[in-house]
């Protein structure tokens, strides 16, 4: 089971507990590739996670997990990437990256990464 919406997590962990962590798991699973940025530098399976800002090629979805404050630092990157769709998971909705998002073409989705590949809506 292959696709072509390569996704990158913002946020992501090495932390099993945590949902950006669930994510990668799943995402693997369903077959999509993945990049990882996260506050620290870390490794999931053989999957790196970076802590800066690389030029990743052919993002199609950006999944969201840091707060609002958090994403400041994101924006002009994100937007610099020209993914297709931003996903905002639950604690993590930003009216301001929203409207930066549309202004440029890039939808953006208020759901969980976990439930969309689940119901296969992904």
């Amino acid at each position: 089971m292959s696709s072509s919406k390569k996704t990158l997590i913002i946020g992501a962990s090495e932390n099993p507990e945590r949902y950006s962590n669930k994510a990668f798991y799943s995402l693997i699973k369903h077959g999509y590739e993945v990049e990882m940025i996260g506050h620290n530098v870390g490794q999931i399976e053989q999957y790196m996670i970076r802590n800066d800002k690389p030029n990743f090629d052919n993002i199609d979805t950006v999944t969201m997990y840091v707060n609002p404050k958090n994403q400041e630092q994101y924006y002009s990157y994100i937007l610099s990437l020209k993914p297709k769709r931003i996903i905002f998971n639950p604690g993590t909705e930003n009216p301001e990256l929203e409207k930066l998002a549309l202004q440029n073409g890039i939808a953006t989705t208020h759901a969980c990464t976990l439930v969309l590949l689940s119901t296969g809506q992904y």
